[in-house]
């Protein structure tokens, strides 16, 4: 019996969904596969293939130069670097020996990259010394010295350098660690022990670290791969690795289920599509903003995108037309709804089959339902649950894969939570006659006018349902009159005005959800990962 085979849960939990088993620690299966299919490819990189044997090595290698360096149980190695074979290693040696990954994201600024360290203190620093041509030496030496941490630069050869050590000889100093030292570090880790710390968008202020551990990796990448068994499993992976979407919905679903990581450093539409159709990839997954840029390309229609079997988004809803035009590459689509805290989706809904109008309104209608591991209850404005279809709600749930709490944030983490015990989401649902849940807003972005509560994702809808419009954002800001007011901003063709506007949501809203001004941009401003920054959004509003 080989040593992953034995690391299989207790018999009274494990199961096995098709051929990908449940294993004790998100870095298991680097070793599961590199066993079970060794020449398969694990990742790849402007087409240099890395194989699960490949990756199985590199992190027992790296996990024994940790254990070498004195990296403990629970201690936390930050990482900066783009989407890579790299980054995919060091997550998994982290895991394997016990510690806490922490990704950050080259896009940041120093001050961004200081909080984060700052907040989490690493034991140890690994870094890319140059990211699309910028050079974070500096950066990386100055974070390191703040916290008194070591620093491993990759793709760096100066065995001079004092401040720091090349990966290779970081890594080298780890052969020392017998096969039974770093057994034994393995079995010393728990399926609950966190593994990751993953700070949130900080969309609504200074981002918390969600802390986030193997279980809450593993049990949602088993269910979201159970549809794919017996097919070939391809992603293509951009997203920065201080995202969940990149390190849980795409590198661990895609790694636990067997399949191949098709990374890419620096997205760009073109690139994008050219690699998706050199790597084959099987599973097209991104957010709406991306689909939108996509099919807009003048690549999109020109790129043999054959291999594509599913297509699915997430973090957004996504507008009608963009589904359309989807609809030739892959007739089953689907999306889901999760946030950082819950690693992976709370709801779902599955494969969908889409082709026309009419299966496009099913498709937008809802986020699906309450997926295996997760339990979905509504609470009403008042206290109440909410127990009839149509009636808002915050969003609540609970589950295994449910994150650890929020990295020092103590009084955070007891905010999250109601007495007993379910995590409030901060989003707003209702249920729809079928069992489906919709996501009608964000209760921290919804705005009172005139004594009525006006949840902004009902008015983008509303908007976005206008042929013309391929994205709207919706933000209250104050107003001397009513308390607050709506102010709406869009992408739109050309030869729309407000007035059309305006009209529009007259004949499909209530007058109070009607905005009070009309802003049209040619683009809207954005997260790292896609997202629309509604603060940015609200400052440009309340200084116009």
């Amino acid at each position: 019996m080989s040593s992953v085979q034995q690391r299989l849960m207790p018999s009274s939990t494990a199961s096995a969904v098709g051929d990908s088993p449940l294993l004790t620690l998100i870095s298991d299966y680097a070793a599961w596969y590199g066993e079970q299919t060794p020449d398969a490819p694990a990742a790849t990189l402007d087409g240099q293939v890395q194989t699960y044997a490949e990756l199985a090595h590199g992190v027992d290698a790296l996990a024994r130069a940790m254990i070498a360096a004195g990296v403990g149980k629970g201690d936390r190695v930050a990482m900066l670097a783009p989407p890579s074979p790299d980054f995919l290693t060091v997550v998994l040696a982290t895991a394997a020996v016990g510690a806490i990954w922490v990704g950050l994201n080259p896009r940041y600024r120093y001050e961004e990259l200081a909080y984060v360290v700052s907040d989490c203190a690493p034991r140890l620093i690994i870094g890319r010394r140059r990211v699309a041509g910028r050079d974070y030496v500096e950066d990386l030496e100055a974070l390191a010295a703040e916290v008194s941490a070591d620093l491993v630069l990759i793709g760096e050869d100066d065995l001079d350098a004092r401040a720091h050590l090349p990966l290779s000889v970081y890594v080298a100093q780890g052969e020392a660690v017998s096969d039974e030292a770093l057994a034994e570090r393995k079995r010393s880790v728990a399926t609950r022990d966190p593994c990751l710390i993953v700070y949130t968008s900080g969309s609504t202020g200074k981002p918390k670290g969600a802390v986030l551990h193997h279980e809450g990796l593993i049990l949602p990448a088993l269910e979201q791969g159970e549809p794919l068994r017996g097919e070939p499993l391809c992603m293509l992976n951009y997203l920065p690795i201080n995202h969940i979407g990149c390190v849980g919905d795409i590198a661990a679903m895609v790694l636990v289920n067997g399949g191949k990581l098709a990374f890419l450093e620096q997205f760009d539409v073109e690139t994008g599509l050219n690699t998706m159709a050199s790597e084959g990839v099987t599973l097209w997954g991104t957010v709406p903003s991306v689909f939108e840029m996509t099919v807009a390309h003048s690549a999109f229609t020109q790129t043999n995108l054959s291999a594509v079997r599913r297509v699915f988004w997430g973090g957004a809803a996504m507008p009608a037309p963009t589904i359309k035009a989807l609809i030739p590459v892959a007739t089953c689509m689907g999306t889901n709804y999760g946030l950082t805290e819950s690693c992976g989706p709370i709801a779902a809904t599955g494969d969908m089959m889409v082709r026309d109008d009419a299966d496009v309104a099913f498709a937008t209608a809802s986020v699906g339902r309450p997926t295996r591991h997760y339990e979905v209850r509504l609470r009403a404005e008042d206290g109440s649950l909410v127990e009839n279809a149509g009636v808002d709600g915050e969003i609540e749930a609970r589950g295994a894969p449910l994150f650890l709490g929020y990295w020092n944030r103590s009084d955070a983490t007891a905010d999250a939570f109601t007495k007993d015990g379910w995590f409030r989401t901060g989003d707003v649902g209702a249920w729809l006659d079928d069992g489906r849940l919709r996501i009608t807003g964000r209760l921290k972005e919804m705005y009172k006018s005139g004594g009525y509560n006006v949840y902004p994702r009902e008015i983008e809808i509303a908007l976005e349902g206008h042929p013309a419009i391929t994205e709207a954002a919706v933000v209250g800001i104050p107003d001397p009159v009513w308390g607050e007011v709506g102010v709406a901003f869009v992408i739109a063709r050309a030869g729309v005005d407000a007035a059309q506007l305006q009209a529009h949501c007259r004949e499909r809203l209530a007058n109070y959800k009607i905005p009070k001004r009309f802003v049209i941009e040619p683009d809207l401003p954005r997260l790292p990962v896609g997202k629309v920054d509604k603060m940015a959004l609200r400052r440009l509003a309340v200084e116009d």
